[in-house]
Formats: C-alpha cells, structure tokens, sequence
C-alpha cells in the first residue's frame, strides 16, 4: 500500500503541466472521492476532467483515494463528523433480514427506516470534502513547487 502511494505521488509530481492546473484537478478528485455522492465519482470524475479540460491523471489520482478498501473508513468519518455537527440520530432496533420479509415487502419497509442516517453522512462527507481538498490543493501545489525548484537549481 505505501509502494502504491509513492508511485502516484511520483507521477502527480512528474506531470506535465503547471503547478497550479495539477492541483486544482488533484484537488477536485479529492473533493469527489469524499463527497457524499457514493457510485458517482468515476462518472463526474471523467464528466468535469473531459468537459473543463482539466489534467485527467491528478484528477484521478485524486479521486481513487476512495477505493474498495477506503470506503468504510470515509464513510464512517464523515457519518461521525455529521452525527458531531447536526446531533446523532436516535437509532430504531435492526431490521431483522429474513427471507421470507424480502418476498413479503416488509424487508424494504425495514430498511427504509434506516435511512436517517444518511442525514449526518451527507454533512459531514460533505465537510470532509471541502476540507481535505483545500488542504490538498496547498499541499500539492507546494510539493510541486518546490520540486520543480530543486530540479531546477541542480
């Protein structure tokens, strides 16, 4: 995993644009990847990287932070962060998952009074996205930076 993350950060840096166009797509794909908007990200990813012309391999290295093996972590971060600002929601008992409640339709009646908690996720994967991507945008424009004025006076 560290392996994996060197490489991209080797290659967010060796790109071949300005500093601040790889950091504003970069920062874009982090905004994505920490948005509430779950199942969308590759699509808005590729839709904004295409239509606003923006640098396509920092934007998805940005957005493939969120991948099979962050998703809970990011999710449950930002359910947190939501349940701390808007309050935690009063949790009703667990549906229980029979078989025999799918085929009567009562196991989506149980489900859907699940749904309250996607109240505090939406916040605070929201507050996340703003956040993290604010911080990446500087953090990635002043890693290239002052990369590029390294090599130069080499």
């Amino acid at each position: 995993m560290r392996n994996t993350f060197a490489n991209s950060l080797k290659k967010l840096m060796a790109l071949e644009d300005t500093p601040e166009r790889i950091a504003k797509a970069f920062a874009l794909g982090v905004f994505l990847a920490f948005s509430p908007l779950i199942g969308l990200h590759l699509f808005l990813g590729f839709g904004l990287a295409f239509f606003c012309g923006l640098n396509r391999l920092a934007l998805f290295l940005g957005l493939f932070i969120n991948n099979p093996w962050t998703l809970i972590p990011i999710y449950a971060a930002g359910t947190y962060l939501g349940g701390l600002i808007i309050g935690f929601p009063q949790m009703p008992p667990p549906p229980s998952f029979e078989m025999r409640s799918v085929w009567t339709g009562d196991f989506w009646g149980q489900l859907a009074g699940h749904w309250h908690i996607w109240k505090p996720m939406v916040v605070g994967s929201f507050v996340l996205s703003v956040f993290l991507s604010a911080f990446s945008y500087i953090a990635t424009l002043t890693l290239i930076r002052h990369r590029r004025a390294r090599q130069a006076n080499s």
